[in-house]
């Protein structure tokens, strides 16, 4: 067998210098020394006024880093984002929010992209917040919205953001409502808010967003079933997806009977009795007509001060909601509750105490 007469193999790329990862060592030499790599500095973090500054003039990298920053739970940066974000919020408000929830194989995903696509030929500036379910047991996500808006994410008008739920309930990211301001004063002009599914999740969208969207799709049951209260309710919209096709037929019956339905309901927009419509994201009919709907109820609702209002509501329930999320966190970290959760948390699994009783115990302990 000949020896090789480099240590490098017989293909390499072209112009490979020595930093080259592959090398061949013969069997019995003694590795070689990796080669020295140049120091790189430790990353600077940028400031508040930079943050503010990159997001402002539409620099992209520095939306994302924003976002990021303001996701962080880390106690140093929480001060950091709240700086940003005062500086960003005389230039937010200006968008158009709007929340999309839908029973599960409705296709929101497909119908945000061909939605989104439309808008931004259309002119628009469209920032789409996409909220993937976090895994109870590993804690993760899989964040992948971008890439199944593969067509909307090569829009240079649109901006994307995949963001984990973390365990928050309502079908939405703990920080969404900062983020939605986030991308207004970056100049986005409709916020599409894709939820993880339908259930609760309208409930909290409907907190943070001007008009809901709800998605179904045929054979979801009949007109009874389509006058349960809770996500119908909600709605300012109700839009039966998939209507293309041998599917056509079945979806407009489907828009029909929801109609129908729908006018027993009270209006969830003062001035605004919801309505039903069908939608194709393969062919892209009923787009248009739902972009039309969407201005209809933005000009009812400033008209009627019915948008002013509930954007007021809204900014109430974001600081009870902070509030609320504070004093958990607060109480958590008194030193005497945090020493005694553990055999607390315990007591209870193994039954030795009740629920009652042992929340009694540990607010007691909170208050001292």
């Amino acid at each position: 067998m000949t020896k090789p007469s480099s240590s490098h193999p017989d293909w390499r790329p072209e112009n490979a210098g020595p930093e080259f990862a592959v090398r061949i060592v013969p069997a019995g030499a003694a590795r070689p020394a990796p080669p020295a790599s140049p120091h790189h500095p430790r990353r600077r973090h940028p400031a508040p006024a930079e943050y503010a500054e990159g997001v402002r003039r539409g620099d992209r990298s520095l939306l994302a880093q924003t976002i990021t920053l303001i996701e962080s739970d880390a106690s140093a940066r929480i001060e950091t984002a709240q700086a940003v974000l005062a500086q960003l919020l005389p230039h937010t408000g200006r968008s158009v929010r709007i929340g999309i929830t839908g029973v599960p194989g409705a296709g929101k995903s497909s119908l945000i992209e061909a939605f989104g696509t439309w808008l931004c030929r259309q002119g628009k500036k469209v920032a789409v917040l996409a909220v993937d379910p976090s895994s109870s047991v590993s804690r993760g996500s899989i964040l992948g919205d971008k890439t199944r808006m593969e067509q909307l994410a090569r829009e240079p008008r649109a901006f994307i953001r995949p963001s984990p739920s973390g365990g928050a309930l309502g079908g939405v990211a703990r920080k969404t409502r900062e983020t939605i301001l986030v991308c207004e004063a970056a100049g986005y002009e409709v916020i599409l808010v894709e939820t993880v599914g339908v259930g609760q999740s309208e409930i909290a969208v409907r907190s943070m967003v001007d008009f809901l969207l709800l998605l179904t799709i045929t054979g979801g049951g009949d007109d009874l079933q389509g006058m349960k209260r809770g996500s119908l309710e909600l709605a300012d919209a109700v839009c039966v997806t998939k209507a293309d096709g041998p599917n056509a037929p079945l979806a407009q019956v489907t828009q029909r009977m929801l109609q129908d339905s729908l006018h027993y309901l009270a209006p969830p927009s003062p001035g605004w009795p919801a309505r039903a419509l069908t939608c194709s994201a393969r062919t892209g009919a009923g787009v248009p007509e739902l972009w039309g709907m969407v201005e209809e109820f933005l000009q009812t609702t400033r008209a009627n001060g019915a948008l002013v209002e509930r954007r007021r509501r809204q900014n109430l329930a974001w600081a009870q909601a902070m509030i609320e999320e504070a004093l958990r966190g607060q109480f958590f970290r008194k030193p005497k509750v945090a020493a005694r959760r553990a055999a607390w948390e315990q007591a209870i699994l193994d039954g030795t105490i009740p629920v009652t009783a042992a929340v009694r115990e540990l607010l007691a302990l909170g208050g001292e």
